[in-house]
């Protein structure tokens, strides 16, 4: 939890970074730059992080019953354990992960690098961190799932490996939906 405060600050200072260099570079200037954003593939980029975190919170409550596997057929949703629900949550993040590489390819093939503007430079930098961040919580579910397939039995400490992992995802997703609406939603506002 500590640590998450510390992550809470670092992330602060991101979003106040975009919120001054948006006052000093002007409002014409911004406008400019966030017309070549794809507000429709963000918004499903977006949905598909956040339904992340419902089947992050789902294995959550498998592992808190202490069901590392499925006990029925694959396609039994309801019978699900940890392994999968985090498995899907895993692959729904990677998903996100490569959908900001589409959207970083798109914008710097409309003329939007890092170095060129302001706005280029705080776009990437605060949506890069962010997806440093993911793809962490990405590799902390490997560790969860692996763990889980080398314990003989599924028990406190690996169910607590899986809350404490959901915690940072959870903490993850909020960011993004911070991000989401100061990038995409008041800009996609103000440019129409």
């Amino acid at each position: 939890m500590v640590w998450l405060s510390s992550e809470l600050m670092f992330f602060a200072g991101l979003f106040a970074m975009y919120f001054t260099h948006r006052s000093v570079a002007g409002p014409e200037a911004w406008a400019e730059h966030t017309s070549v954003l794809n507000f429709p593939f963000a918004l499903g980029n977006t949905t598909i992080l956040v339904l992340s975190s419902v089947t992050c919170q789902m294995g959550v409550f498998a592992a808190e019953r202490f069901q590392a596997r499925r006990t029925g057929s694959l396609l039994n949703v309801a019978r699900w354990g940890m392994q999968e629900w985090y498995t899907l949550t895993f692959v729904m993040g990677s998903v996100f992960v490569a959908g900001q590489v589409t959207e970083y390819t798109e914008l710097i093939h409309h003329g939007l690098t890092i170095s060129n503007s302001t706005y280029g430079s705080v776009f990437y930098i605060t949506t890069g961190f962010h997806a440093l961040h993911v793809i962490g919580g990405l590799v902390a579910f490997l560790y969860v799932l692996a763990s889980s397939f080398a314990a003989r039995r599924f028990g406190h400490l690996e169910a607590g490996r899986a809350v404490v992992t959901s915690y940072y995802w959870h903490f993850v997703d909020v960011v993004w939906i911070g991000l989401f609406f100061v990038i995409y939603v008041l800009d996609y506002a103000l440019v129409q």
